[in-house]
Formats: structure tokens, C-alpha cells, sequence
């Protein structure tokens, strides 16, 4: 500070300050015989303390006193009748202008708060215009009067005006911080509220200082256990945090509102849960309050709607005491629909779940609602949930935690790996690569317990089976989780809930594809087409193909190879042998689930089979289910979400039957899938099976030459297997042939040969004594 003190005055006593618009002046006020007033003085207190104050004068001061406000004898420790020694203060102008001022601000009687928001802008001219050409001291203490309310102040920091600027030179851009200084007109005031004050500013002329960021600097979602949810947390943190890390300021005068509510929804174990835990660690925010939906029912009347208000209370308090500088409170709901359900849906006469859906949506989004809020919710059906709920303003970002893609995948497996990688406890032959492409349509969870299974497989390796259980200590400090313990996890132990069921579609081509001619090629051909435009195609993202034909052809057997092939992560065979005693309803629940499920991965391939009994067709009547029939015209015509792709394959007997129902049209194309019709057809099927000798094709393909038949592939092993069974050397061919489908008279007798005699048979038998019986039958079918 440099300043000159030009000569001590006289000892003056402290008096009170005579009137309250004095007060408010931030002026020390004495008498007109003692001094004039704008003069500047130094007042000291004590022999190490002096403080400057501006002057003003007043008739009803008596001469030899100096008259102080309250806050001034605050905070210079004056006392009523205290002498203190009065000089002149003379500023050195080129040294001791202020040229910014920080002043921290308060509402100056706590009873008087309120939550509107007050200009800066316009509070700094009111302040230059009440304060100028005055002293002002680091500490100082003033009232302030603006909008018809009192503010205390105090001055927090002093910066020194550029000397260049002075002179009308440019700025030199160097900054001195002082501790005393004249304000003057072209002097900068920021103000910056106090750390408990409820007051809110609005404006440029607020304090710049570091704010702390709402996000934690520390977080990192690898080491937090999330991975593969990069897109979706982007795209949350895009919606629902952009507003509160941007400077408020700027926020403000964009009349931005932040985002009160997120909805998370998706398959079982992707990971909805964990980050919404997660979600509240990132966030320098209040501990979050995480509550699963069944918790908040209760039996007695009014007390759920009672512990929805409980969980907002901290919230409600908060903001009432502190506005808009209230923290944000995260409230973290887990099944959401068991509490959210439409209203008007429930059975109960209580009507227990509208209420709470009520009392939510008025804590969310009411009359008085709240800002310091992030509600976010968590279901598996975002189809049960109110769609008042739904609506902007609430859970306006709704986001859907899918299946992980194979990027995703190799980051959840690096996650639940890192700790055994650290330590050497995996083998160098495990490939997480490879682990992530073996593992399509699992889930987070699946890839976790796929961990867990394998460390268990390599555990067990080193326990000795003996009376008692032991483990092998030499050998268990060199145990190791290899690619072997992975692989047999993944063939034996996990199974991905929205993954291809092998089993489901093995038991179908069980016997492998017979391709006993161009037929069946061309129709594995046409399918692997279909598949590649599924893949491929992003204009078509839901391909559906029809395979029709006579029954026993082998049209579901081609339609699980064609599904197999494809390798696509979802495969799902919709059968009506697990419909057996379903209602009409429950089938098509049954039918949309499947292909419910099928939405949910990238890719996905649905084989509606036999689908003339899906729809109870009898030909008697006829009847059939219209309930079922207009489900699966929907879904056949209902395009997947964006970015999946569909493929479906239907098989049927009765394309005529279809085509009276209207349901050909929704299918892309369809592929006719031919019986055996010709005696070199039949010869190649025989040698494929590899169920006879040369000998005996070689002498069945001169009996057959040039004959038709007409024999589906199943029917024909069928056959091929009851006449294997037959042993009887007694018979000639003329009676077996005569014989036909009586399987009682196939006795066991002797020798192999016969077969060749038994078989002929049945081959002569149903291929040409009824060659145009079958022809005739093909004909009313539509089929040449």
C-alpha cells in the first residue's frame, strides 16, 4: 500500500450514525466545523490499527465526534465514546485506483431471503453510482441497498487499475493486488455470494473463480466395473448433465432447465443397475438414495404415498433453505413397473398404484416442483409403465441398455479379468478377442458368471479328490486360468438368455441335410441369399421367407440349417409342440415374446414352423384362430428397432390355406421345397444315407429306371429304417411289395440280404402303384 498521511488532525470520539440513509452511504460523518465532505481520513484505533473511511457531513454531529454505522465499528472495533486519532489520507491516484473489486454478497437479515433471482449486472451500476469516488479496504464491512432489500457486503479482494491504462496507454496486462483503494467510475465490481447464502445471481458480473465441477474428476468407468455402455453413457451425459456442467451463467440466459429424470430400461443383467449406481459416484453430488419399487408398497393405508415423500424430503429442505444453490439429489429407483404401472389398470379396489404414481409425478414435475433433483428409474417393461411418467420434464431421457456389441464385450471381459492379469493368474493362451466373439448375446451379467465359471474349473483341477477335501498347495501356487477352462464354461456352463438354444433346432437336423438333388441345393442357395441380405441390407432390415411344400419334404429341417448357417447370435424356433393346451391368448403372448426377444439383439433369425397348426387349422369346418392369425400378421410386417435386423423363416404344408388367409403377402418371397420325384433322386438320397451297398442301389436304380415316385426325405427315412429291420428271406418281393405298411407281418428272421427285396417293396409299394394317386393329390396342392 503506498499512501502519504499529510498530518494527524485531532483525537475525535466515535459516535453512532445519525440516520439510516447515512448508514447505508458507507461514510464515516462528522461535523462541517471539523471537516468537508468527500475528504478522505484515517482513523486509528489502536497504535497498529487504522482503517481509512470517506467522509460526510451532518448538522446534527456534534463538533469533535465521528460518527460510524454498525458494520463500520464491526469491523474496525470501535466502541460508542471511544477516542481515536483522525487524520487526512491522501490516495496516490497512479497506484491506488481500484480497478476490480470482488465483494461477497448476503442477504443482510436472514429472515429476509428469498429465491428470486437478483441481476449482477444491474447491481454493480447501482453500487458504482451509490459508491463512487469512495475508499474501500480488504475486510471492509458495508450495507447495501438494491431492489428494496439490504445486502451486507464485504470487499474480498482488491485489484490495482494498470498504470498504462491511466496514462491512455494500452494495457500492459499486469495485475497488483492492494489493500486499499479509491473507487472510481471505470472501477469493475464482481460479486460473489456468500458459501451459505440462498441468494441467487444472475448476470456477467459474478465471480469467475474455479467453480467445482458436478462431475468427479477421478471417476473412470473401467475402474468402476462398467463396460461396454460408452454410446449410452454418452448420450445420458449429453441429456441429462451438459446443463449442469456448463457455467450457469451462460445456462441462465439460455433459459436452459436441467433434466429431472432417466429411464433405463432393457434386458436382465446388461448393466442398468450398475450404472445408476454408478452414475451417483461420478456425480460430486449427495450420497444417492437407491430403493427398489416393491419397497415402497405398503398394506396401511397412505404410507406409500408417505415413503414418496420421505425420499424427497432432504430435496424439499434443501431447496426451501438454499434455492438454487441446493445440491443435487439423486434418487435411484430399481424396478420402476412394480410401482409405476398404468393407472387404472389394477385389479385391486385400493387403487394403491395410482396413488403413488400421483404422488410421484407431483414430486417430480408439480405445482411446486423441484430443481435439485435426478430421478432415475430402472425396468425390464417399459411397456407397463404410466405414460404421464414418460413425458418430458419427468423421465425425459429414456434409454435402452442393450445386449453388448463385441467391442463391448472384450471391455466387460477386460474389466473381470484385470485382477487375475495383474497377478498372473491367466494363461497367456486366452485370447479376450476371441473369448468376446464366441460370446454373442451375452450379457454383462453372463460374462461375468462365464468368468466365474472358469476360475472354478481351474480351481477344481488342483483339489484331490480324496476321503476329505484337499487342495494340492504345491500345485494350486501355479494355478493358472487357461482358454480350455473358458471354452468349457462356455459350451457346459453358460448359456446366454438371449442366445441361439441349440437344442431347440439340433433335434431338427439331427440326420444332417440330404441333398439328394438340385432341389434342396438351390433351396439352401436361395436361404444363405436371404441371410446375407439380412446382414448386409440396411434398407431391409426384416427379410421374411416362407418354405411350402408337402409334408415330410423337410421344409423345418431346412429352415434350421439355413438358421444355423447364418450364425446369427439369436436364433428361436416358434413350434406349436410348446403350445400343446395353450389359450388363444397365451399363444400369442408366447409368440410376441419370442419375437420380443428377438428385437433385442443385432441380429436375430425367429423359425415360425407348421405354421397352419400355430393358427389350430382344421380343414374340417373349416376353422381356424383368427386371435393368432392377426398376431402373426403384425409381427411379420412389424419392422425391428432401429439398428437390428430380423430375419424370419415359416414353413408350412398348406399354401393354399395361407393364401385364403391373406398371410402370403407377408412374406418377402417364398421357396417351394419339392418331395422326391423321380427313381435317380431316390438312388442318390439312398447312397448319401450310406444305408446300403453298391450292390443293392445299384440293383434298386435298375428297378426304379425311369419310374416317378413321390416321397418326402423324412417319410423315405422312415422307411429306409423299418425296412432295415426286416430279415425275412421266405418273402419275395411281390409280397412284401403286397404286404405294403403292415408292419405286424415283418417278422425277424434271417439274413441281410433281404433288405434289398424289403425295401424294393416298399419303394415299388408307394412309388408307383400310387404314382397318380400322388400326382393327382399334388395337382390340388399346386404343386407339379
Amino acid at each position: 500500500m503506498a499512501a502519504r498521511v499529510v498530518i494527524f488532525f485531532k483525537t475525535m470520539q466515535a459516535a453512532r450514525c445519525p440516520t439510516d440513509e447515512l448508514s447505508l452511504s458507507n461514510c464515516a460523518v462528522v461535523s462541517e466545523k471539523d471537516l468537508q465532505s468527500g475528504q478522505h481520513v484515517s482513523v486509528k484505533t489502536t497504535p497498529n490499527h487504522k482503517f481509512v473511511f470517506t467522509v460526510k457531513t451532518h448538522h446534527t454531529v456534534a463538533p469533535g465526534s465521528i460518527a460510524f454505522s454498525l458494520p463500520q465499528r464491526k469491523w474496525a472495533g470501535l466502541s460508542i465514546g471511544q477516542e481515536v486519532e483522525v487524520a487526512n489520507y491522501n490516495f496516490d491516484k497512479s497506484m491506488q485506483c481500484i480497478g476490480a473489486m470482488t465483494i461477497e454478497i448476503d442477504f443482510l437479515q436472514k429472515k429476509s431471503t428469498d429465491s428470486a433471482p437478483y441481476d449482477s449486472d444491474r447491481m454493480a451500476a447501482e453500487f458504482i453510482q451509490q459508491f463512487n469516488n469512495q475508499s474501500f479496504s480488504v475486510t471492509q464491512q458495508l450495507v447495501f441497498s438494491f431492489c428494496d432489500k439490504l445486502f451486507g457486503l464485504m470487499v474480498k479482494d482488491i485489484e490495482a487499475m494498470d498504470a498504462s491504462i491511466l496514462r491512455g496507454e494500452p494495457a500492459s496486462g499486469k495485475k497488483q493486488k492492494i489493500d486499499i483503494g479509491l473507487f472510481v467510475g471505470n472501477s469493475q465490481v464482481i460479486f460473489e455470494k456468500a458459501n451459505s447464502s440462498s441468494l441467487t445471481l444472475v448476470g456477467k458480473a459474478k465471480t469467475k473463480e474455479a467453480r467445482q465441477t458436478i462431475i468427479n474428476p477421478e471417476w473412470n468407468f473401467e475402474k468402476m466395473g462398467i463396460g461396454g455402455l460408452d454410446k449410452e453413457f454418452s448420450d445420458i451425459f449429453r441429456r441429462a448433465f451438459a446443463s449442469r456442467v456448463f457455467p450457469p451463467d451462460i445456462v441462465e440466459q439460455m433459459g436452459c432447465k436441467h433434466v429431472k429424470g432417466i429411464m433405463l430400461f432393457g434386458p436382465p443383467g446388461c448393466g442398468k443397475t450398475l450404472m445408476a449406481r454408478q452414475i451417483g459416484k461420478m456425480l460430486n453430488a449427495r450420497e444417492p438414495k437407491v430403493v427398489n419399487g416393491p419397497e415402497i408398497l405398503n398394506k396401511y393405508v397412505g404410507e406409500s404415498e408417505a415413503n414418496i415423500r420421505k425420499l424427497f424430503a432432504d430435496a424439499e429442505d434443501e431447496q426451501k433453505r438454499l434455492g438454487a444453490n441446493s445440491g443435487l439429489h439423486i434418487i435411484i429407483f430399481d424396478e420402476l413397473d412394480a410401482i409405476c404401472k398404468q393407472r387404472g389398470t389394477g385389479a385391486s379396489s385400493t387403487g394403491v398404484h395410482d396413488t403413488v404414481v400421483n404422488q410421484l409425478l407431483s414430486k417430480i414435475d408439480g405445482v411446486e416442483q423441484l430443481n435439485n433433483i435426478l430421478v432415475i428409474g430402472m425396468t425390464n417393461r417399459p411397456d407397463l409403465i404410466d405414460d404421464a411418467l414418460m413425458r418430458p420434464g419427468r423421465f425425459e431421457v429414456k434409454m435402452e441398455i442393450s445386449l453388448p456389441d463385441e467391442k463391448g464385450r472384450v471391455q466387460i471381459l477386460t474389466i473381470h479379468t484385470n485382477k487375475m492379469r495383474g497377478y498372473k493368474l491367466l494363461a497367456p493362451d486366452v485370447d479376450i478377442k476371441e473369448l468376446a466373439a464366441d460370446t454373442k448375446n451375452y450379457s454383462g451379467a453372463e460374462l461375468e458368471g462365464l468368468v466365474r465359471a472358469a476360475q472354478s474349473t481351474a480351481m477344481n483341477r488342483h483339489i484331490k479328490a480324496t476321503a476329505t477335501v484337499e487342495v494340492d498347495m504345491e500345485k494350486a501356487e501355479k494355478l493358472q486360468v487357461t482358454r480350455s477352462d473358458f471354452m468349457g464354461s462356455l459350451n457346459n456352463d453358460i448359456k446366454p438368455a438371449f442366445g441361439t438354444n441349440q437344442e431347440d433346432y439340433s433335434n431338427y437336423i439331427m440326420n444332417g441335410i440330404i441333398k439328394w438333388g438340385d432341389p434342396v441345393t438351390h433351396v439352401l442357395d436361395d436361404g444363405e441369399l436371404l441371410v446375407q441380405q439380412t446382414k448386409n441390407s440396411d434398407r431391409t432390415p426384416l427379410v421374411a421367407v416362407l418354405l411350402e411344400g408337402p409334408p415330410h419334404s423337410g421344409k423345418t429341417a431346412l429352415a434350421a440349417q439355413i438358421a444355423e448357417d447364418s450364425e446369427f447370435p439369436f436364433i428361436k424356433i416358434c413350434s406349436p409342440e410348446k403350445m400343446i393346451g395353450h389359450s388363444e391368448i397365451s399363444k400369442c403372448q408366447a409368440i410376441k415374446k419370442v419375437f420380443d426377444d428377438a428385437y433385442k439383439s443385432q441380429l436375430s433369425c425367429v423359425v415360425v414352423d407348421d405354421i397352419e397348426r400355430l393358427l389350430d387349422y382344421v380343414p374340417i369346418g373349416p376353422r381356424f384362430s383368427n386371435l393368432v392369425l392377426q398376431a402373426l400378421l403384425v409381427l411379420l410386417k412389424k419392422a425391428p428397432p432401429k439398428g437390428r435386423k430380423l430375419l424370419i423363416i415359416g414353413t408350412t404344408s398348406r399354401k393354399d390355406v395361407l393364401q385364403e388367409m391373406e398371410m402370403l403377402d407377408a412374406f418377402s418371397t417364398t421357396i417351394h421345397v419339392p418331395n422326391i420325384s423321380t427313381g435317380e433322386q431316390l438312388v442318390d438320397a439312398l447312397e448319401l444315407l450310406g444305408s446300403f451297398t453298391d450292390k443293392e442301389r445299384a440293383s434298386i436304380s435298375h428297378q426304379l429306371k425311369g419310374k416317378r415316385v413321390w416321397i418326402g426325405i423324412k417319410k423315405l427315412l422312415v422307411l429306409i429304417e423299418m425296412s432295415l429291420q426286416v430279415k425275412d428271406t421266405h418273402r419275395s418281393s411281390e409280397a412284401v411289395m403286397c404286404e405294403g405298411l403292415d408292419n405286424r407281418k415283418l417278422k425277424t428272421a434271417r439274413p441281410h440280404s433281404s433288405r434289398l427285396f424289403s425295401v424294393f417293396g416298399f419303394f415299388v409299394h408307394l412309388g408307383v402303384m400310387r404314382e397318380k394317386v400322388f400326382f393327382n393329390i399334388s395337382r390340388l396342392h399346386g404343386v407339379s
